[in-house]
């Protein structure tokens, strides 16, 4: 799941562990972005906030996730990603 990553997307892992379990990722099904107005010292110009992907998991089950370009502040680094949804 690297391909994307020559087009400036987040590098998709193969799984992801939630609440003492492994998932692993069998098929993207959708990917989309959400932008936003930057608030501060550059007002009016656009960023990309997060990437979103809809993925199948090892269990059938549909998860919602995504990645945020920056890490919150006060926050660890390494935390970008996040659980939306999950549809069975």
């Amino acid at each position: 799941m690297a391909r994307p990553m020559a087009g400036g997307l987040p590098g998709l892992p193969s799984g992801f562990d939630w609440r003492g379990k492994s998932y692993e990722i069998r098929e993207v099904l959708e990917t989309w972005k959400q932008s936003g107005a930057e608030h501060g010292r550059a007002q009016g110009e656009i960023y990309l906030r997060r990437h979103y992907f809809k993925i199948k998991m090892s269990d059938g089950a549909v998860w919602t996730v995504y990645f945020t370009r920056q890490a919150a502040r006060g926050g660890p680094a390494k935390r970008r990603w996040f659980l939306y949804s999950i549809d069975a």
